[in-house]
């Protein structure tokens, strides 16, 4: 940190107003002791939750770690914005109620205050929890809440006022989460060493190793995207910035190679051949261990020494707000530059990379095919139109948030509609019939120490009271219709637009209520209750009549939704017309999908009657016709005893 700082003259006095020494360097060392302690938190807890076990000693001591390290963030935290501060202000520190007021005005009015105050109060949060806290499905909102800490930090970071808002917002936050998680679950391991005897070690190690091999692949593209944003241009990597950015990137390339030696060469020795659960003498496993340690946390301490200096280096790519240099309403509301105007090949070739779902998508994909390659492996089939259809609802999914709709939903009504069309009815239409949860529980490996891995989680989730209730058709209907009301007239379809993070969980709000009505309908995987195929129609047809009549609602608007949103866009697009477009696309498009969910629900009802039909056949024939026969005797009986009667 300190060669980064004076390689890159982030700690040099200022020119106007200099704060002093405290302030320039305390500001970055600070921070630093923030990256420590969230790393230490989130790594401990992702530890806990996917790797440890709950009857083990090992668990209590990593969420003594978590508590402690978020204690450390949280005293951190506090201390960076007070330094911050004094390095914007220049105000010089004293006890007084007068700075004492200054300084709750800035952690009360000011963005940059605002955020650290946040990170400070979550990370107290976080501490008192994770000692309170023992119970292990709890512990994944614990974690969740963790990772919040983080977001105030992802929106201030570089290039957080500049054309690429959003994209450097999502890339900073991958990057800060998943550095945490690579980072603070090495410092754990090392604190848990003495608690890892024997066979544990080298199967908690390779359960952290996968987690690390995920981490540095995030990582990496998120730091590259970054990057890309912040130099600009190829001939400004060599500027300090750039060489800053030039020695990371070469650490966090030298972690990766290690890492994949790691788990191919160092963890395999650790475990004798042909047993993957006996570990070797104690002497060689410790021995294995440290060199991955002493190795690992010299390249981390590299990367995230460099990356503080870097958080206070000048990018070549200057930090300005797009309010001052907008040279149209629209980019004004969207810190963007108007894209061209749009026609159909623009849609088909526009580009408005969302990283976060491009990495959901790819390991989406990643993830399903080696679930299948292992099925196959041992003998067992997978149905192929099971994988194309998810490979194709995944690579749908990835089109509609990072392609030409994704880059005009900002701007025209019509374009979102389209987006919403699609993620809440094309994109569950492909994945659901691909059976994620049924391929995961048949190719995960089970654990049987206690701990969860991906099999565990799953499994939960799904058998939970609450995906019971979610995933009820009526339940599942009414989300999906219902929420169309609730997003579009109320104050949710602003936020979405005027907040990143507002539309990433509109992206996933959409995609996962129409999978839960999709599953609910022709779903593979098991759930709760299902309906008889005569009710599932009336269901379907009755939900997409509700569909219909809002997209005549809009179509027969005469108001515009977000007036000062929609109406200020510019290619002299009419605003209302654009809008009355969106009610017919939603009226129009949606049908589509709903007559391949028709279509669908008719073969699996009629299939459904061909195999109860050969059932029936197949036990007779087992039995002889007994059943048949019995109920000829029956009717025989009955017979005699009428004819006695009379």
């Amino acid at each position: 940190m300190i060669a980064g700082l004076a390689f890159g003259g982030g700690a040099d006095p200022y020119p106007i107003q200099d704060p002093g020494p405290v302030a320039r360097w305390g500001v970055p060392t600070a921070k630093l002791f923030v990256n420590l302690g969230a790393a230490g938190m989130i790594g401990a807890l992702v530890l806990a939750v996917w790797a440890l076990s709950p009857k083990r000693r090992e668990f209590d001591l990593a969420l003594d770690v978590a508590a402690a390290s978020a204690a450390v963030l949280t005293v951190a935290s506090a201390a960076t914005g007070v330094l911050t501060f004094l390095l914007v202000t220049g105000a010089p520190f004293e006890l007084s109620d007068r700075f004492g007021a200054q300084l709750g005005q800035f952690a009360a009015s000011i963005e940059l205050g605002r955020a650290w105050l946040t990170t400070t109060l979550v990370a107290a949060a976080v501490t008192v929890l994770c000692f309170a806290v023992r119970n292990h499905t709890a512990l994944v909102f614990v974690t969740a809440l963790a990772v919040v800490a983080l977001v105030p930090m992802a929106q201030q970071g570089h290039a957080a006022g500049t054309a690429g808002h959003s994209e450097a917002v999502t890339a900073l936050g991958l990057h800060l989460v998943f550095v945490a998680a690579w980072l603070g679950g090495l410092l754990t391991l090392v604190v848990l060493k003495s608690r890892l005897t024997g066979d544990r070690l080298p199967i908690v190690l390779a359960r952290y190793s996968t987690v690390a091999l995920v981490c540095f692949i995030v990582v990496a593209i998120s730091g590259y995207a970054s990057a890309a944003l912040r130099i600009g241009t190829w001939d400004q990597l060599m500027s300090d910035y750039g060489l800053l950015v030039i020695g990371k990137v070469a650490a966090l390339v030298a972690l990766g190679l290690f890492g994949a030696a790691q788990r191919r060469v160092m963890i395999g020795r650790m475990l004798r051949p042909g047993s993957a659960q006996v570990a070797r003498t104690e002497a060689s496993v410790t021995r294995t261990f440290w060199l991955l340690v002493v190795v690992e946390l010299a390249f981390m301490g590299i990367a995230s020494g460099v990356a503080a200096a870097l958080a206070r280096t000048a990018t070549p790519v200057a930090e300005e707000t797009s309010g001052g240099l907008a040279r149209t309403p629209a980019e004004l509301l969207t810190g963007e530059p108007l894209p061209p105007p749009p026609d159909a090949i623009r849609y088909l070739t526009e580009w408005s990379p969302d990283l976060l779902w491009l990495l959901a998508c790819g390991f989406g994909i990643f993830f399903y095919v080696a679930g299948v390659v292992r099925l196959r492996r041992r003998g067992d089939a997978w149905p192929v139109y099971r994988t194309v259809l998810w490979v194709a609802g995944m690579l749908l999914l990835a089109w509609v948030t990072s392609g030409g709709v994704s880059a005009y939903e900002e701007y025209l009504f019509s374009a979102h509609m389209l987006a919403h069309m699609i993620l809440t009815m094309a994109v569950p239409v492909l994945l659901v019939p691909g059976a994620p949860v049924t391929l995961a529980a048949r190719a995960i490996r089970p654990r049987k120490d206690g701990s969860r891995g991906g099999r565990e989680w799953i499994l939960l989730a799904v058998h939970s009271k609450f995906a019971g209730i979610i995933a009820n058709p009526i339940v599942a209907a009414v989300l999906f219709a219902g929420s169309l009301w609730v997003f579009y007239y109320s104050p949710l379809f602003r936020w979405t637009m005027e907040d990143h993070i507002g539309h990433t969980w509109m992206v996933a709000h959409f995609l996962i209520t129409g999978y839960l009505f999709v599953q609910s309908l022709i779903g593979i995987d098991p759930v709760p209750y299902r309906l008889p195929y005569p009710f599932r129609l009336v269901l379907l047809l009755g939900t997409m009549a509700f569909h219909a009549f809002f997209g005549l609602s809009i179509m027969m608007s005469s108001g515009l939704l977000l007036a000062d949103w929609y109406g200020a866009m510019g290619w002299g697009t009419d605003a209302l017309a654009d809008q009355q477009l969106g009610g017919g696309i939603a009226w129009s498009i949606g049908e589509i999908p709903t007559v391949a969910l028709a279509i669908t629900v008719a073969i699996q009802w009629a299939r459904s009657d061909a195999k109860e039909t050969r059932r029936r056949d197949r036990h007779a024939e087992r039995t002889n016709e007994a059943e048949l026969e019995s109920y000829n005797a029956q009717l025989a009986a009955l017979a005699v005893r009428d004819g006695k009667g009379e």
